[in-house]
């Protein structure tokens, strides 16, 4: 049985769904989505495994208040109060930079990290963009500035659904709608301001000794793809698999292909 629990953690109630039984397994959604992205990915493994995803402060469900507050150390929560001493993570984007950050923070409680297209906190900004996607970049800009929200969840949609190269509108309906939901949840919340910096994991890879899987998409950012290899040339126990014809949201798109990659890493 699948279920969703309140999880209080400071001022904040997280929102957490759990279902099925065994050896646990944590989905850390991106920072255009929610727990809902996950879908596939719970219902392939909740036979096998305990399985835990859930909105972070600012999205979904979940409501929060602008306090002091680290990703990290709401993790370790939700990890304790759900009684969970070890666990395979994964995440995807913003996800899997906080997957990242908590296994360099407690390496003692993740058996294994799967990272989907992974931001990684303390990497370089990319120097520059090729100019189509510059030019969306700088219409993203103008439409945050004017504070219209449904052309930034359009023009997100395309960068981070369809990718920055790709015909907007790649990816149709029932994905695409559920993007924009998700996205428009993010958007419309409350920005939080007082987040506790992670300490930069970019040059502290080599300290992630536990099995890592790094998936990627060809049709994703260039400065995206450059650092998943990144991490696979610098995680001693990294292995890395680019998927064809998929953007950022790589188990959105390919449920299947990513289900049967976590299947055969996790066991």
């Amino acid at each position: 049985m699948t279920e969703v629990i309140k999880i209080k953690i400071g001022n904040a109630q997280l929102a957490v769904e759990r279902s099925g039984k065994g050896k646990a397994i944590v989905f850390l959604h991106a920072g255009v989505a929610d727990k809902r992205m996950w879908n596939h990915q719970v219902a392939e493994f909740k036979d096998s495994h305990f399985v835990v995803s859930y909105d972070r402060r600012g999205f979904g469900e979940t409501t929060a208040v602008d306090e002091v507050f680290s990703h990290i150390e709401d993790l370790r929560e939700v990890l304790d109060q759900l009684g969970i001493s070890t666990a395979s993570i994964v995440g995807c984007s913003q996800g899997g930079r906080i997957a990242i950050d908590f296994t360099l923070a407690y390496p003692q409680r993740v058996t294994a990290l799967a990272l989907l297209a992974p931001a990684i906190s303390g990497a370089p900004a990319p120097e520059s963009f090729p100019a189509e996607i510059q030019a969306q970049l700088e219409a993203l800009g103008e439409a945050e500035d004017a504070n219209d929200l449904p052309r930034v969840n359009r023009i997100e949609s395309n960068l981070w659904l369809d990718g920055p190269t790709s015909i907007a509108g790649r990816v149709t309906n029932p994905i695409r709608a559920l993007f924009l939901d998700m996205n428009e949840v993010a958007l419309r919340t409350p920005k939080l301001t007082q987040e506790i910096e992670p300490l930069s994991a970019y040059k502290r890879l080599p300290n992630l000794l536990i099995p890592t899987l790094i998936i990627w998409g060809a049709l994703d950012f260039p400065h995206v793809k450059e650092r998943c290899q990144y991490l696979v040339d610098t995680i001693p126990m990294a292995e890395g698999k680019e998927i064809a014809g998929t953007a950022h949201l790589l188990n959105l798109e390919q449920p299947e292909i990513i289900n049967r990659l976590l299947r055969a890493f996790l066991s």
